[in-house]
Parts: structure tokens; C-alpha cells; sequence
């Protein structure tokens, strides 16, 4: 059996180089792939604006989100799910026509945000994992994952 040195833990694949490049880069994937399945029903046109914000926040942004307690986010890691977000929040949304040239584009990161009411994803991230902090404290001693939150880790055969 072939071992690379990675650990699951709540749903999270940790290296021992604490490395979570490809456990986002898959958390990614999976959140596109539940996005392209949910598109036809974000793009019909009788559903509001905060109705398929709604779908993206029950459906999608859930499957990007399983196990980020766990995620060490770089600046690298934080622009690629910002990058993310607002491309789906920019699909959800649609063009805008421009009132001076009749031109349609694409809407810009700040007219997003300013649409979008609901905590950015680096933020909903950063909430969990301080609550996963708080949850951890609380757990005593004697549990092993309150251990390696300390920094005190046992071995196996001490456990």
C-alpha cells in the first residue's frame, strides 16, 4: 500500500506540509460541476435576481465550503475562491448595458459586491473556522484533536 503522507480529516485532505492547494483546487471543481448542473435554472429569466442567489448560496457555495474548518488559506487560495464567487455571482446576475453606449458587459467586482448582501465566502470561511477553534477548545485534554490544536500531540500507543 503507497502511502503520501496526507491525513482526512472532516472531509479535508491535510498534507504534512499543511499544503490545501489541492484540497481547494477540488472543492473548486466539485462547486463548478454543481454549478454547471444547477445553470439551466439560473438562467431562466422569471426568477429573481435573490431567488438564484438563494440556489447558490443552499446548493452551491455548500459543496465548496464542506471542510473548509480545517483550510490554512493563503492570499493564493483566498483570490482563487474570490475568483470563483464572482464568477458565479457574474453569471447569476448577467450583463449590464452600458446607458451611454448601448453596450453590454460584464459586471465589475464592486457592482457585484454591492448586489451581493450576504458574507463574501472568505469570510463565511474564516467564521467557521474560528467557530471549529472555539468547538476544539472546549473538548478537553484527553480528546486527540484538542491535542493538536495545543500543539501537544501523543502517540498512538499513549492514546
Amino acid at each position: 500500500m503507497k502511502t503520501d503522507n496526507r491525513c482526512f480529516e472532516m472531509g479535508t485532505t491535510l498534507t504534512k506540509q499543511n499544503s490545501i492547494q489541492e484540497e481547494i483546487e477540488s472543492k473548486l471543481k466539485s462547486g463548478n460541476a454543481c454549478n454547471h448542473s444547477v445553470q439551466n435554472l439560473l438562467s431562466v429569466s422569471f426568477l429573481s435576481k435573490n431567488v438564484k442567489i438563494t440556489i447558490y448560496r443552499t446548493i452551491i457555495l455548500p459543496v465548496v465550503l464542506y471542510g473548509c474548518e480545517a483550510w490554512s488559506l493563503t492570499l493564493r487560495e483566498e483570490r482563487r475562491v474570490r475568483v470563483f464567487e464572482n464568477r458565479v455571482l457574474n453569471r447569476i446576475c448577467g450583463p449590464k448595458r452600458e446607458k451611454l453606449t448601448g453596450e453590454w458587459r460584464k459586471l465589475h467586482n464592486k457592482e457585484l459586491n454591492d448586489l451581493y448582501y450576504s458574507p463574501k465566502t472568505i469570510w463565511v470561511i474564516k467564521l467557521r473556522r474560528m467557530r471549529w477553534v472555539e468547538h476544539v477548545g472546549c473538548m478537553g485534554e484527553s480528546r486527540g484533536v484538542y491535542c493538536v490544536l495545543v500543539g501537544k500531540p501523543t502517540s498512538k500507543t499513549q492514546a
